[in-house]
């Protein structure tokens, strides 16, 4: 099954360059939040301080671990062939490593009222990855990058941004309820730069996915 960790390394590559470009991306839109306020050179050193240590430790290493127990999942679930009930199996063995290492839940309150809400909807997401490293992981066919992966992976553009979708809803979902009520954030300093820049990195995030997206799919023609 050579084409298995080809296609693996393939997936890889693509998830760890895109959380590096949402690295970048929130430092950008953080400064300019707080270049936008009267009294945020107060807070500025403290939040970009923060920013600064998170990026570079818990959520690299939280996020490259979050890859790894999704890709393993996904290549279990090749290996045997699963049914449902193993399938169902598999994500609640790993679910618990995966939610361990995300970085949304790991900066809110355990006892917030909204907080299993967020488990809720990170577990949604935990299943959807994995479905979709599922399709990305056994394309069999001859690939050279990741646009003939996915391709081949949901076999026309409608499947493709249907999916994308459904993991966009789930992060709005996830934004809303932090912007519904931001006391649940564990974030001492910061809370309403920090929001706002999770929104705003979300709306644009989106937008360079669906480019993104039409882009693999032009390139057929």
């Amino acid at each position: 099954m050579h084409y298995l960790e080809r296609n693996y390394h393939i997936l890889e590559a693509r998830m760890i360059e895109q959380m590096e470009k949402s690295f970048e991306l929130g430092r950008k839109l953080i400064d300019t939040e707080l270049d936008a306020g009267l009294l945020n050179f107060i807070v500025k050193p403290v939040v970009k301080t923060f920013y600064d240590y998170w990026t570079q430790n818990d959520a690299r290493s939280g996020t490259l671990k979050q890859i790894k127990v999704t890709l393993e999942a996904a290549k279990e679930l090749i290996f045997n062939q699963s049914s449902k009930q193993y399938f169902d199996k598999t994500i609640e063995e790993n679910f618990h490593e995966y939610l361990k290492a995300d970085q949304t839940t790991h900066q809110c309150k355990k006892n917030h009222k909204n907080y299993e809400r967020l488990v809720g909807i990170a577990k949604k997401t935990f299943i959807n990855y994995v479905k979709e490293a599922i399709k990305f992981l056994a394309v069999k066919e001859n690939v050279n990058d990741y646009g003939d992966l996915c391709r081949l992976a949901f076999n026309n553009k409608e499947n493709a941004q249907k999916n994308l979708m459904m993991q966009l809803d789930y992060t709005d979902e996830g934004i809303s309820i932090i912007e519904e009520d931001p006391t649940i954030l564990s974030i001492p300093v910061g809370k309403k730069i920090i929001i706002k820049s999770l929104r705003r990195g979300f709306e644009e995030t989106k937008k360079d996915f669906i480019e993104a997206l039409d882009d693999t799919y032009d390139r057929e023609h």
